[in-house]
């Protein structure tokens, strides 16, 4: 979203935050409750109770039930930055489920190489995944597919609950989180560009030509200049 500052609300954004960090508080710390340590009881132990699945999809229906309301303010809804705040929202509320997670992960590990790669990941991915469910969540809404977009996001946050508890005990699991991940990540740039307005638009074609100008004459100088050095030490 740095390459767009300027050219969405960014007051609605940063309110987002706030908003998702008291979201992803309380339903990280549920989700924590049940079902990541239920999972790593279960896997550790090999025996037990295994996280209720009906608790799963509840917890993340209610959290894109959350996410949807915030997301409908007249404010967000006047400026057509369902989109935006959407990444903004879901940057706190993963935040707040990934510091969940890690808390987890420290608490029940030994301090090795895995544990620091874990804690890595969780702390860069778990922001990110989050973002772009509701990121997504939020350009469904502008396309004025409400509950579409409720249940989508719930398919997909309970996809990634499963995984990220899945890797605390089996790091083979990464490689299912990471390609599906940056394959949305990419489909991302275009939610967040069509949530740009038209005017927005075409100033930032504008912006971009004329840095991609400048990026080009400062390059020709450095080689112009590098070529003079060589000559005049000939």
């Amino acid at each position: 979203m740095t390459r767009y500052s300027g050219f969405y609300d960014l007051p609605t954004a940063w309110s987002n935050i706030f908003w998702g960090i008291l979201l992803g508080g309380i339903y990280g710390s549920m989700i924590y409750t049940e079902i990541i340590i239920p999972t790593i009881e279960f896997e550790a132990t090999g025996g037990g109770e295994i996280a209720n699945p009906i608790n799963l999809i509840l917890l993340c229906l209610i959290a894109s039930i959350v996410a949807h309301f915030i997301l409908r303010r007249k404010r967000v809804r006047s400026g057509s930055s369902q989109t935006t705040s959407g990444w903004a929202l879901g940057l706190a509320i993963g935040g707040m489920f990934g510091m969940v997670v890690i808390y987890a992960v420290l608490r029940l590990s030994d301090f090795n190489t895995q544990l620091v790669i874990t804690v890595a990941l969780l702390s860069v991915l778990a922001p990110r995944c989050e973002a772009i469910i509701s990121s997504y969540q939020g350009q469904m809404m502008l396309m004025g597919r409400k509950w579409g977009a409720i249940l989508r996001a719930t398919m997909w946050r309970c996809g990634f609950v499963v995984m990220f508890a899945y890797v605390l005990s089996a790091p083979i699991g990464w490689i299912f989180i990471i390609p599906v991940m940056l394959i949305a990540n990419r489909a991302s740039e275009d939610w967040i560009w069509n949530s740009v307005p038209k005017e927005g638009k075409k100033q930032l074609r504008k912006i971009w030509a004329r840095q991609a100008r400048e990026r080009k004459m400062a390059k020709l100088s450095a080689e112009v200049g590098a070529k003079l050095k060589l000559n005049e030490s000939e």
